[in-house]
């Protein structure tokens, strides 16, 4: 069950805290209505106190018998570092979810599931249910360094074939995930589907290269979101040149309908005050710094960067 204020408000226990990597860090929550709630491809919003931001998070993996969830947060900004500055035994105010639509699960033939930086935490729960579903699956995962390559043996567990990428070469092959794409491809594998998750110039890579194949790809978007019920409008994702909004229509999206272009706009508008805000943050603070990973370089992409 979960722990409750004074006031009758409940908390959400942190059962377990490591970092799997620099920046990057797995939260074991107490959230028992969430956890058996919760299905493939779905998030959370979490507000760690009163005055504090709201920021949704993939839900990574759940376990409805013990009640918990987990996530995984990469220190970017004020908010993530709170939160990453968080031990077993600690609390969490608010975690709302699950929210958005799971996940399409359905035996497709052969999937491709691409993870970029923390995009495999996000990508893990849906290649999990697909292979469980009797597909095929080929995992393609890229980092740019060996030390920000993260959950490899889960998704060896649930993959027939895993390939692994890193912009600098320091493990596996050097390259772009886009590049080990474009070889299953030119060998003559039969794709019924790619789902992408990762950074949004590494998406819109993946849906260039697809889009003339015919292969169907899905994408899961990650824009600025408040309330995650739809009311609120900050989430507005362009599809088609219509307006969709990725907590209630999403985060899943055809990625040849997405205009990535209009996805990099709106994410940067608070740019300026995330950034102030994070250096404000720093002079005050004195919490100790879990090792911040720039957002821009954690994954490996095909191209230049945002």
């Amino acid at each position: 069950m979960e722990a409750w204020l004074a006031n009758g408000r409940p908390l959400f226990k942190i059962l377990h805290a490591e970092f799997i990597a620099p920046g990057i860090k797995r939260l074991l929550i107490q959230a028992p209505r969430i956890a058996r709630k919760h299905r493939p491809g779905q998030f959370v919003i979490v507000r760690i106190y009163e005055e504090g931001e709201r920021i949704p998070l993939t839900i990574e993996n759940s376990d409805p018998q013990r009640g918990t969830i987990s996530i995984v947060v990469q220190s970017l900004g004020k908010t993530t570092h709170l939160l990453n500055s968080l031990s077993a035994g600690d609390h969490i105010l608010d975690v709302v979810g699950p929210l958005g639509k799971p996940s399409e699960i359905e035996k497709f033939g052969t999937v491709v599931v691409m993870g970029g930086g923390v995009g495999t935490a996000m990508a893990y729960p849906t290649a999990a249910a697909l292979k469980r579903a009797g597909n095929r699956i080929i995992s393609i995962v890229g980092a740019r360094t060996k030390e920000l390559i993260i959950l490899e043996q889960e998704m060896k567990a649930v993959s027939d074939v895993l390939m692994i990428t890193t912009d600098d070469g320091s493990y596996a092959d050097k390259g772009f995930v886009t590049d080990k794409l474009r070889q299953l491809i030119q060998n003559g594998v039969r794709i019924d589907l790619v789902l992408a998750v990762g950074p949004i110039p590494m998406m819109k890579a993946v849906a260039h290269v697809t889009r003339g194949e015919h292969i169907r790809t899905i994408v899961s978007l990650n824009p600025l979101m408040i309330d995650g019920t739809g009311m609120c409008g900050g989430c507005r994702v362009l599809i088609d040149g219509k307006s969709e909004f990725a907590c209630v229509d999403g985060p899943e999206f055809d990625a040849h309908r997405v205009n990535f272009d209009v996805l990099v706009q709106r994410n940067s508008t608070y740019r300026k005050q995330e950034r102030e805000s994070f250096a404000d943050f720093q002079r005050t603070s004195s919490q100790p710094d879990p090792a911040p990973v720039d957002a821009d370089v954690v994954c490996a992409v095909d191209g230049g960067r945002p």
